[in-house]
């Protein structure tokens, strides 16, 4: 279960009491979820009896009472508690955890995608620069992929822009009201920018620093060192398809850990375990967290239009895989075990998450580095 899919549980559960009568309405769009933070309970933690309790007219602690009980009954919840004056502390079942590679690996680069935005129709327009027209093609990307409809335009596109993938549509000047997507913009002009660092390190270098934020691009981006974050999310890709060929030449593959028992119920220990884990299974704990919030990463740069949120998850993302392979192929006389194609599988979905969050800032992915 994802934080999407745990925030259209709540929702589904608020629905319900409403339908019910148990609650006074009305039904919120979406209700937000978020990890729980350091000494909290749970997996997750929720403010929606909070924001229910004035419309409710009852006592935020009732309405996260109401809504407990609903959780409680979901297959995919092991338990909810409530904390202070209505927060709603939820714990996944370990069944649950035990789904998201699967889940990763089912659905491929399109994993994180999803409809949250279906039926919305979002039109923007921006200025003749690289950056926002750079913005604008990863926007379009980020709403398409939450199944907005997208229509973005320009009153002209220059030439430099083709690498990078980020002509505009060719839409005409729009009306004066339509919303402008204006971040601030580069110094350095566009065909300098392809000249010197080619078009992946040019769109990181546009992308990664927050809307208004002013980008510094830098030689630094071709540097191939840990201090490079285009660098480590690149090579950490890189080193899962790495693991897998190492792995197959080892003689085995991911495919039979994905359905062994035992090999899943490794990881979910791990996780279980959390910080007090061996270092190894924190290692796993911290991997499959940040797979678990690559759609709620996704979700919130698309209805922010803020593509730098991409970009930080899959740093954390890169650090995570890098801090955990060489747990993955067997040392020394070991043998190839289920636990082993269990980490194979981890490592192979961390993969495909970087790889599907770079296609949507427009950036390769390349599989030796």
């Amino acid at each position: 279960m994802t934080p999407a899919d745990l925030s259209r549980t709540v929702l589904g559960a608020v629905r319900r009491a409403v339908e019910e009568g148990t609650l006074r309405g009305p039904v919120p769009e979406r209700v937000k979820v978020e990890r729980s933070r350091p000494g909290g309970s749970g997996d997750y933690a929720t403010n929606a009896a909070l924001r229910l309790a004035r419309e409710a007219r009852m006592p935020a602690r009732e309405v996260a009472e109401v809504l407990s009980g609903a959780l409680a009954r979901h297959p995919g919840i092991a338990g909810v508690e409530i904390s202070g004056p209505g927060f709603l502390n939820i714990t996944l079942a370990a069944d649950t955890r035990q789904t998201l590679v699967r889940e990763v690996l089912s659905r491929g680069i399109r994993y994180g995608h999803g409809d949250g935005m279906a039926g919305q129709i979002h039109q923007y327009h921006h200025r003749p620069e690289v950056r926002a027209a750079v913005t604008a093609d990863a926007v379009r990307r980020l709403l398409r992929a939450q199944g907005a409809l997208v229509r973005i335009s320009c009153d002209r596109a220059e030439p430099a822009w083709a690498p990078l993938g980020a002509t505009p549509d060719a839409l005409g000047t729009p009306p004066v009201a339509l919303p402008e997507l204006r971040p601030v913009p580069v110094d350095v002009p566009a065909d300098e920018l392809l000249r010197r660092l080619g078009p992946d390190a040019t769109r990181w270098a546009l992308l990664r620093p927050a809307g208004h934020d002013r980008p510094r691009p830098d030689d630094g981006l071709l540097v191939q060192n840990e201090g490079n974050p285009l660098f480590r999310v690149r090579y950490a890709h890189a080193r899962s398809r790495a693991l897998l060929r190492n792995a197959a030449d080892l003689g085995f593959t991911t495919g039979p850990a994905v359905h062994e028992e035992a090999a899943v119920h490794e990881e979910a220990a791990a996780y279980e375990e959390g910080e007090a884990a061996r270092p190894a299974d924190a290692a796993v704990s911290a991997l499959l967290t940040a797979l678990g919030d690559h759609p709620a990463a996704l979700e919130s740069a698309a209805r922010l239009r803020a593509p730098d949120r991409v970009a930080r998850h899959l740093e954390a993302t890169a650090d995570a895989l890098l801090g955990f392979q060489r747990t993955v192929l067997p040392t020394g006389d070991e043998k190839p075990s289920a636990t082993h194609r269990s980490r194979l599988a981890l490592a192979e979905a961390a993969g495909t998450v970087l790889a599907g969050g770079l296609a949507l800032l427009g950036i390769s992915a390349p599989e030796h580095l």
